[in-house]
């Protein structure tokens, strides 16, 4: 799968956002923004808020990556074994908000996760930093561990366990892949009134665009 990945460039404005101005495909106008908000310099442009939900209906929130993206959608990765995976396995229903503050910007996105394919995630883990493919080895996310010197210490054990080799990707580590339906611009203007343009995927697999009222 291609992916559009980071880059940087020059300096880059905002530009306020009107229908005639956008593009037929959300996810065009979204590389738009994006390679904007990289060449603003704009610390962290991939953090994006992942929102989930329980079988129940309990939501749950937290900041994750942005790892890559085209039409097919936003790919993250994670381990497989949080309350992220489980809730996603419950109801792969989500959704993602970028904030560009510095470009006054939002992206709302709104879709169906699904994980990407083992190759998929042994490409991107092969090309992490060593520290990180270990700490995705000690990392047992989100579980209740006593203090920190437990992790340090597994660190350390797993770092001379695999000094001479290469480390593997973790079988409870990987990637998912939120396939959007909905995506929502946002760009703030004067006397609080942004402008608000939504792309909804309608059955013919084509996007209707429509302005909504801020």
């Amino acid at each position: 799968m291609i992916r559009k990945q980071i880059t940087s460039a020059g300096k880059a404005a905002a530009v306020y956002l009107n229908e005639s101005g956008l593009m037929p495909d959300p996810i065009d106008q979204f590389a738009f923004w994006y390679e904007q908000t990289r060449s603003a310099g704009i610390i962290e442009p991939d953090a994006m808020t992942l929102a989930t939900s329980s079988l129940k209906g309990k939501p749950s929130a937290r900041m994750v990556l942005l790892k890559g993206f085209d039409k097919k959608g936003f790919v993250f990765f994670t381990n497989y074994l949080n309350r992220k995976k489980r809730e996603l396995t419950e109801n792969p229903n989500a959704a993602l908000v970028f904030w560009w503050g510095e470009l006054k910007r939002q992206v709302r996105v709104e879709g169906k996760v699904e994980k990407i394919s083992l190759l998929e995630s042994a490409v991107y883990f092969n090309s992490r930093p060593r520290g990180s493919q270990l700490a995705a080895h000690v990392s047992r996310q989100s579980e209740v561990i006593p203090d920190r010197a437990i992790l340090e210490k597994c660190w350390e054990e797993l770092d001379k366990q695999y000094q001479d080799s290469e480390i593997p990707q973790p079988i409870d580590w990987g990637g998912f892949c939120l396939r959007p339906t909905v995506i929502e611009f946002w760009q703030e203007r004067i006397h609080r009134l942004p402008d608000r343009l939504r792309y909804s995927l309608q059955k013919d697999l084509n996007w209707k665009i429509e302005r909504l009222s801020p």
